[in-house]
């Protein structure tokens, strides 16, 4: 929200510094001439800015639906891990139960609003606990080849949930680079400083330039909101994670 804001701040001040340096300049630095020469400017200036913010706009998309698809895999990946457990025996309950609360853990971390559990767990300690279901399955003792194979089986879905959540945790922590986030902003401030260097002084051309500045600083606001997928605004959905803890232990 702050880099929208300060984006938002930039813009409306090139669009301002803009206006008054057409007040105070020489009639001949407006003349025709300069004015073509000062679109030419502000065309290349505004297909670079267009082709960046198409580029964050794809990028952050990405992120978007890479963490909403490792959602949906976590869930779908716990529900077959407490089938493969409930399969090999009574003996697993526990286990089950260790499962289920380390999934709450991870949605209370994401959604805390949702208050699913009683406090918050750190990814290390939520890690943890993945890692001590993974011992404890590899402690089991199977009596018959059904019950070797489930404990493979759950191990190696207990491996592949591991997997996700640290992937997820690495995307938890992108962001979008600050010299270009710089870069584009200047860009944006100069091109609407060369749109009020010639526009008319009232009240419908300060109007405009403000909803088009608003409108690039939101655009902005969703691309940093969709590239933090787990913070803000915009979040993945934790539809598939209540269906699966719906689903455990039954």
């Amino acid at each position: 929200m702050s880099i929208a804001l300060i984006t938002l701040v930039c813009i409306l001040g090139g669009a301002l510094l803009g206006l008054f340096l057409g007040m105070l300049l020489p009639e001949h630095h407006l003349s025709n001439d300069s004015r073509d020469t000062v679109k030419l400017g502000a065309g290349l200036v505004a297909t670079m800015a267009a082709l960046v913010l198409g580029l964050l706009v794809g990028s952050a998309k990405s992120s978007f639906d890479a963490m909403d698809n490792g959602i949906t895999e976590i869930g779908a990946r716990t529900i077959m891990l407490d089938r493969a457990l409930a399969d090999y025996g009574p003996e697993t309950k526990d286990l089950r139960e260790m499962l289920r609360g380390t999934l709450s853990s991870v949605m209370e971390d994401i959604w805390p609003e949702e208050q699913i559990t009683p406090a918050r767990l750190e990814i290390v300690e939520q890690s943890a606990q993945m890692g001590g279901i993974q011992r404890a399955i590899r402690g089991l003792a199977p009596l018959n080849d059904t019950q070797r194979q489930l404990q493979s089986q759950a191990l190696q879905i207990s491996g592949d949930l591991a997997r996700v959540r640290w992937h997820m945790f690495e995307q938890r922590t992108k962001s979008l680079p600050t010299t270009l986030l710089v870069v584009l902003v200047f860009w944006l401030a100069m091109l609407f400083a060369s749109f009020g260097l010639f526009a008319p002084r009232n009240a419908t051309v300060v109007t405009v330039l403000s909803i088009a500045a608003l409108s690039v600083a939101g655009a902005l606001f969703i691309i940093l909101e969709m590239n933090s997928t787990l913070d803000g605004i915009i979040k993945v959905s934790s539809a598939p994670l209540h269906k699966a803890l719906d689903l455990l232990g039954k």
